[in-house]
């Protein structure tokens, strides 16, 4: 089998769950080790947070963002223990960037943690728990959202914000707004919407007072030139200098992740293998209803990550 050129991608929340990358905790050291430079810096424990919860505590955008960034890392770093061969491009989804800013050297993994945390800690004070929601819209394409959300806005907040894959999007905003665009949904057209178990309102307008919180954190903090391409949520593209990577991130709170676009962008340098850093498999069942061409591997357990180096180690 020849090598083809290949991608990373890295999930954000949704993705974690107890028990997640237990018997590669238990199989490598790097693992545990990437777990224990997160907690120093937030003097916490986030590998039992992950291992044993309790769930409502991990399920918190406060914890969920710093323990993804994590596993994120840890599996990007126990792949490049196992394989000398490195991606052409990496990109992550929503909070997953981070965790590929990490990966192409653009921030050293502290750093991260720490703006993740302030990430997490910005957004939810920018919408106290209650007054925003978000919900997954599944059968309609990205523009008969859109003109559901403009439909039912009246006046608030309402918005297309994950255009995640074809017939599958997210939207977000204030509370009522989101339960009537979901109560409106069948009549629209879509085969299901549902509300999303979460306590942000992410992506959409209502997140600006936290990304200028989080800008203040950026710009006292350090950025690389990156060493592999990273391609950002807010532009579909890769970024083209430390300074653009920071605005990108601030206006990644209240701008749409363009993951779809991102994916078939990363599809045309030519990436026919992708590889998801982190459990889940949410970004590798995406990319699935992307295109159905790209050969797609994970590092979530220890067979997956077996398969993953078999295949890296092709040529």
């Amino acid at each position: 089998m020849t090598m083809t050129s290949w991608a990373a991608v890295f999930p954000g929340q949704g993705s974690q769950s107890t028990g997640m990358l237990a018997d590669l905790g238990d199989d490598h050291a790097i693992v545990r080790d990437t777990f224990q430079e997160a907690s120093d810096c937030l003097d916490a424990d986030l590998w039992s947070l992950c291992q044993h919860g309790p769930v409502e505590q991990l399920n918190q955008t406060e914890w969920t963002q710093p323990v993804m960034l994590a596993a994120g890392v840890a599996t990007w770093r126990l792949l490049c223990e196992h394989t000398d061969a490195r991606p052409q491009a990496v990109a992550g989804h929503s909070l997953g960037e981070y965790s590929a800013l990490v990966a192409s050297g653009v921030l050293r993994f502290p750093d991260a943690v720490r703006l993740v945390a302030e990430r997490a800690h910005a957004m939810q004070a920018a919408v106290p728990e209650g007054e925003g929601a978000m919900a997954a819209v599944l059968g309609l394409d990205d523009d008969a959202v859109r003109a559901l959300c403009e439909t039912h806005a009246n006046g608030e907040v309402l918005e297309a914000v994950n255009l995640n894959a074809p017939g599958q999007v997210v939207i977000a905003g204030n509370v009522a707004a989101v339960e009537r665009a979901v109560g409106a949904a069948k009549d629209a057209g879509a085969k299901r919407a549902l509300k999303l178990p979460v306590s942000v309102p992410s992506h959409c307008a209502l997140m600006r007072p936290a990304a200028e919180r989080l800008q203040a954190a950026l710009d006292n903090t350090t950025f690389n030139s990156p060493t592999i391409a990273v391609w950002q949520n807010a532009t579909a593209a890769p970024a083209e200098s430390a300074q653009a990577i920071k605005a990108n991130l601030a206006a990644q709170l209240y701008r749409p992740v363009r993951w779809v676009e991102t994916i078939r962008g990363l599809r045309e340098l030519g990436t026919g293998v992708q590889v998801e850093c982190g459990p889940g498999r949410v970004l590798t069942g995406l990319a699935k209803r992307i295109d159905r061409d790209l050969e797609l591997f994970d590092v979530a357990d220890r067979d997956t990550l077996r398969a993953t180096i078999d295949r890296l180690a092709a040529n």
